[in-house]
């Protein structure tokens, strides 16, 4: 798979976007439809729970309670396949950190040996895009150790790219989003990218080594926490490239420990339409844990 950013190939790409988030999202090799969300669960402490079984939870769908029919922890065997997804500035402000970034890109992908794959995503003005197994892993390295400064940023661009290939993938999908600015040359929208990444079903975690100052850098920080926020995601700053890694390890701890959970709607109606879903914790308040994932979904259509 290998993409770049013409215009017509990103017109596509959206329009495969609105085609597919109907059914394409919700299909596990069970063969069930259902609606199926990623959950990470932090403690006081911001450590990842692990200890959680499915009746930890209340699901509801527009205020309608749903009864859990798929449930799968992270840690041990993979029941839902992991798909990994890497995007990775290369624009010419990161030169001066590039080699650091690379080795710290790749120590990140190789804890992962059970993913099913890693689709990479490297973006300039152009966007290049290609997906590995497990076996192809050497050269998922090499492609990033080659990874060249130049040009400007079409971030926008890239996330619309690896959404519309995400969609084919069925399982348990994250993408974690590496730049040090704003998009300054794609030919997407902000809020275009904001109504895919509603429609799809990553996990995203930008990590954003911001170079801009004052209401640049403000805007820039603000739309990687609003990716985030909208996929259940999170979204890290580092202050310095010292703390590149320690956040990469994090993000992949939690990645590690999410759970899955999925159920037939109530609501069997199939219109199109979002569906606000909310997803809570049963155990007591007093725990103080955190609860992350997607605010919904659109429905099938017929």
């Amino acid at each position: 798979m290998r993409s770049s950013t013409a215009p017509a190939l990103v017109a596509l790409t959206i329009a495969a976007l609105c085609t597919l988030s109907a059914a394409a999202q919700f299909s596990y090799k069970t063969g069930i439809v259902v609606a199926g969300f990623t959950v990470t669960v932090l403690n006081r402490a911001g450590e990842p729970v692990r200890d959680l079984k499915a009746e930890d939870f209340d699901v509801q769908e527009d205020g309608v309670t749903q009864t859990v029919s798929y449930f799968s922890a992270g840690a041990g065997d993979e029941a839902v396949p992991l798909h990994v997804g890497l995007l990775f500035d290369t624009s010419e402000s990161m030169e001066r950190d590039m080699p650091f970034s690379r080795n710290a890109a790749i120590r990140f992908l190789n804890t992962f040996p059970k993913a099913a794959d890693f689709t990479f995503v490297g973006f300039a003005e152009e966007v290049r895009a290609a997906r590995y197994s497990q076996s192809e892993f050497p050269r998922l390295v090499e492609r990033i150790r080659n990874s060249k400064a130049k040009g400007r940023t079409a971030l926008y661009d890239a996330v619309t790219v690896h959404l519309g290939s995400a969609f084919e993938q069925a399982g348990r999908k994250v993408l974690v989003l590496y730049t040090d600015g704003g998009d300054t040359s794609s030919s997407r929208t902000w809020d275009q990218t904001v109504r895919l990444l509603r429609t799809s079903d990553v996990t995203v975690y930008p990590i954003g080594f911001l170079a801009s100052r004052g209401s640049a850098r403000l805007m820039q920080q603000s739309q990687l926490m609003e990716m985030a926020r909208l996929t259940g995601g999170r979204a890290v700053f580092p202050g310095n490239m010292k703390e590149l890694e320690p956040m990469y390890s994090e993000i992949a701890a939690e990645i590690h420990a999410q759970y899955v959970l999925g159920y037939v709607p109530a609501n069997a109606a199939r219109d199109g339409k979002w569906r606000k879903a909310e997803i809570r914790l049963k155990r007591p308040s007093s725990e103080r844990l955190q609860l992350r994932t997607r605010q919904g979904y659109f429905a099938p259509i017929k």
